[in-house]
């Protein structure tokens, strides 16, 4: 199990993280989400080692991980760390700078093993490729394999696709977490995009200014964010007061609602004047204007025009949901 507790990480006099408390499950896929400037990145270097804390400790199944006043190469044996800086080496090939990360005590099964991480990251083709002949989301996919080859128990990724094109991209994911879970490794993905997340990730750890502000099954987080900030990581979300849904209804809060939970009507619902449409090829994302002050974003399977009138409902089971997670009853 990894155990993280960091009461305070300052960087320059300036507050970097602060009250981070969290463990993850061996084996377990834990997510970490916030907008640019959270804290993912320096949270996954904490962890490693990179960065030493001095009001906190890390630990991996109860042994204190050292930080950089204690070691002088980063990283502990059982742990791996991919950043957002490959450092690969450029003048030899892609099999090569795998090989180079195999143990010296098992030299008879490195053909063996470097060939199964090709077929992961998808590039048997280019095993006897220079490492600088290669485009970045290729270097990046290298980058992987490295941190892969002696399997470590731990895995830290940091934006692990964000140099690789979206045909790829899915692939690899489709390849690669599946194969995390089978060889029984703890993972943390740092990752602005939610298809990293969503289907792959048990767990979700929402930062916001450094501070954790949502730690829930990924599941659940999604149904039923806490707030705006967590949901529009997800994507598009609309934050609305409920008597603009409801207009019987006597509470007088806002509820969040994604724009396919809504329901395309001719005849009768929340009025909404269509603004824009934005194709995005399963349906179009609807721009539409409920007064001055008052724009949503909803679903519909078919493009609509400028000043179109429609009429939105939404259903009372999830207006109900969201409030109850409000309310911190059980969802």
């Amino acid at each position: 199990m990894l155990d993280v507790h960091i009461d305070s990480f300052h960087y320059q006099d300036q507050s970097i993280l602060e009250d981070i408390s969290f463990k993850v499950d061996k084996g377990e896929h834990l997510a970490l989400m916030g907008e640019s400037g959270s804290g993912k990145s320096t949270l996954l270097k904490i962890i490693y080692g990179l960065l030493h804390v001095e009001n906190g400790i890390i630990s991996w199944e109860e042994k204190k991980v050292l930080g950089p006043n204690f070691n002088l190469v980063p990283g502990e044996p059982y742990m791996k760390y991919l950043s957002q800086d490959f450092d690969l080496m450029p003048f030899i090939t892609v099999a090569e700078n795998i090989g180079q990360h195999l143990s010296v005590f098992e030299q008879e099964n490195h053909q063996q093993r470097i060939q199964e991480l090709l077929e992961l990251i998808e590039l048997e083709a280019y095993a006897k490729t220079k490492v600088k002949n290669l485009s970045g989301g290729q270097q990046q996919r290298v980058a992987l394999a490295r941190v892969l080859a002696q399997e470590p128990e731990l895995l830290l990724l940091d934006e692990p696709f964000g140099h690789i094109d979206n045909f790829k991209r899915n692939s690899l994911r489709r390849n690669l977490f599946p194969y995390l879970k089978e060889k029984g490794i703890t993972v943390l993905t740092a990752s602005h995009d939610p298809n990293d997340v969503l289907p792959y990730a048990e767990r979700t750890l929402i930062l916001e200014k450094g501070k954790i502000i949502a730690n829930q099954k990924t599941k659940k987080l999604y149904k039923n964010p806490p707030n705006y900030y967590t949901a529009s990581l997800f994507g598009e979300v609309n934050q609305l007061p409920i008597k603009l849904l409801k207009s019987y209804s006597e509470i007088d809060k806002t509820v969040l609602i994604y724009p396919h939970e809504f329901k395309v009507s001719e005849t009768s619902g929340l009025k909404v004047w269509v603004k824009k449409s934005f194709f995005k090829g399963t349906h179009y994302l609807i721009e539409g204007e409920v007064n001055e002050e008052t724009v949503l974003y909803f679903n519909s399977n078919k493009k609509l025009k400028q000043g179109d009138t429609v009429f939105l409902n939404v259903s009372l089971e999830t207006i109900n949901l969201r409030l109850q997670f409000e309310q911190g009853t059980d969802s």
